[in-house]
């Protein structure tokens, strides 16, 4: 092996290893992995880089933490709460606080690290989603991505009611009103985790060991499968100049990415350290022990269990009585309706979408979220369900800053659950519409420069140039969503069953509707019959004069399967 200008000590230690585990050939390939270039594909980080300072944080305070129920009188440095009774994890928890050097950063950076964890999963789910990068081969890998923030709802909950304070412990006896309310198992459930009766003497330990040991396993072993599969599947990539399904565009691994990711790493750090040092979060000592005969006015749980509070505050007290049995209504439905419907929809809509269309397709090139109007407006329709949730959880909040009606509120909520999503699904339908149309006029007409110029008849015209190379290669990215046609017979000719004749159609019309050509770039008429520019037919040998040669290409490459 030849060292070159090597130093001598690297050399040796490299060739060390590579002559025992054979590493070179698989680290030069590895290092020469491309990355796109493109600052939405760094949402993915926040969470991972905040998951490592969770983990870090925890593993310090876990030193000093004792989970614990049994009740002792506190007699720590915090003089106001000297001599209260409190449980051994309040106490460790104020001990954190006050005692510990440091503790309080720590304490502090970890629950800003939580929010963070979450709120960067959520957006890295949302730009997953509206861009289609879920499609064929990445199917496997949003269900884990589901998974991982369904795990991460949990981690919270978890983490948040260990210490054991007035606000939290407001939180665990919503957790079991709505565990008890379950059918069946709802007082066997209960009475395991609590270990009794609430509030039972065993929560807080048990919730510790799925927080620190059961949650953090599983979390770590998916987001390395995530991971594996993301590096073996490569990205995906913007439509643009030179990127095909067949090739990655963007930088390598090193030294590019590297330092991209590491520099990235450090200012994800840096905010959460900033954020534990001047921002304070969560201060229990102002709340107090928890005490089950005791509540808070204006309790508030983090921003991403607040939709289910939202729900049990919008739901109508409905119950059901049936031989003998009552079923709270009032609870199983915002408990189970919201996070079913969002959960479920998002785990299952790669192949719902894949059904409706019949794309089978791999997808390497992700969408613009306007080219895809039906997509972006479910996933705004579903921003909106969330957000209304989000909203109600403060209605005592807002009721009371903005002085206003708090029956008001809630009834206005109760209307707008299902009047916003609709809301939001027709606008953003319209304004999706409206974009497609600029992006064909672009490529017909050119852009607009603001400058205006007489002709010789006398009339007044605008000067349009044609849009610059990566802006016409990124609108004419765009390729129509497949639709299939009604069949009604097999593959060998025989007529298929009634019932499956029936969804056929159903199929066809819903693959009409959700997908094909909305606004063509060519200037033909889209789903809509409008043109472009809003002209009519009329205007067609106008738009079509433009720059007229990639539109032909474009409709060619639309019917190649993408590989």
């Amino acid at each position: 092996m030849s060292t070159g200008s090597i130093p001598k000590p690297v050399a040796g230690v490299s060739g060390f290893v590579d002559d025992r585990l054979g590493a070179a050939s698989f680290l030069k390939r590895n290092m020469r992995k491309l990355f796109p270039d493109h600052w939405t594909f760094l949402l993915g980080e926040i969470p991972l880089y905040s998951f490592v300072v969770l983990l870090l944080t925890g593993v310090f305070l876990t030193f000093f933490f004792r989970p614990t129920m049994g009740e002792i009188v506190y007699d720590g440095s915090y003089g106001p709460l000297r001599g209260i009774m409190m449980s051994e994890a309040y106490a460790s928890t104020l001990n954190i606080s006050f005692d510990v050097r440091g503790g309080l950063l720590m304490r502090q950076m970890h629950h800003w690290a939580a929010l963070l964890f979450v709120a960067g999963m959520m957006a890295h789910m949302l730009r997953i989603f509206f861009m289609g990068a879920y499609r064929k081969p990445r199917e496997l890998n949003w269900v884990i991505g589901v998974l991982l923030l369904m795990l991460a709802l949990a981690e919270g909950l978890t983490g948040y009611s260990l210490a054991d304070d007035l606000l939290s412990g407001v939180g665990l006896r919503i957790t079991a009103g709505t565990m008890i309310s379950f059918p069946v198992i709802g007082t066997w459930l209960t009475f395991f985790l609590f270990g009794g009766q609430y509030p039972g003497e065993d929560i807080i330990s048990r919730f510790y060991s799925i927080h620190i040991l059961l949650l953090p396993g599983v979390l770590l072993a998916l987001i390395t499968a995530h991971l594996m599969l993301t590096w073996v599947l490569k990205h995906t990539q913007l439509p643009g100049k030179g990127r095909t399904n067949d090739n990655v565009v963007g930088g390598p691994t090193y030294p590019s990415f590297m330092a991209k990711s590491g520099a990235f790493f450090m200012f994800t750090f840096g905010v959460i350290a900033l954020l534990g040092t001047f921002a304070q979060i969560n201060p229990i000592w102002l709340y107090g022990p928890y005490t089950p005969a005791n509540i808070s006015a204006g309790s508030q749980p983090d921003f991403y269990l607040a939709f289910l509070d939202g729900a049990l505050r919008l739901m109508p007290s409905w119950e059901i009585n049936f031989l003998g049995f009552t079923l709270p209504m009032s609870v199983l439905i915002p408990a189970l309706v919201p996070a079913g419907i969002i959960m479920t929809g998002l785990a299952l809509y790669p192949f719902i979408e894949s059904w409706v269309t019949g794309d089978r397709r791999e997808h390497n090139v992700v969408d613009r979220p306007r080219n895809n109007p039906h997509r972006t407006s479910i996933g705004l329709a579903a921003i909106t369900f969330y957000g209304i949730l989000w909203l109600i959880a403060s209605n005592d909040e807002i009721a009371a800053f903005f002085h206003l009606s708090l029956n008001m509120l809630t009834y206005t909520g109760r209307v707008m659950i299902f009047l916003g999503p609709a809301l939001a699904y027709y606008i953003t339908y319209r304004i999706c519409l409206g974009l497609q149309r600029r992006d064909a006029a672009q490529i017909g007409h050119g852009v607009e420069t603001g400058v205006i110029k007489r002709r010789p008849l006398g009339d007044y015209i605008e000067v349009h140039v044609p849009p610059n190379e990566g802006i016409e290669a990124l609108i004419r990215g765009k390729r129509p969503i497949p639709t299939i046609s009604t069949a009604v017979e097999d593959e060998e000719g025989i007529p298929a069953a009634k019932k499956h004749r029936r969804l056929a159609r159903l199929r066809a019309r819903m693959s009409r509707v959700y997908g094909g050509e909305k606004v063509p770039l060519d200037g033909a008429r889209g789903h809509d019959g409008q043109r472009p520019d809003g002209q009519g037919a009329e205007g067609r040998a106008a738009i079509g004069s433009g720059t007229g040669s990639g539109t032909g290409s474009g409709t060619e490459e639309s019917g190649r399967p993408n590989r």
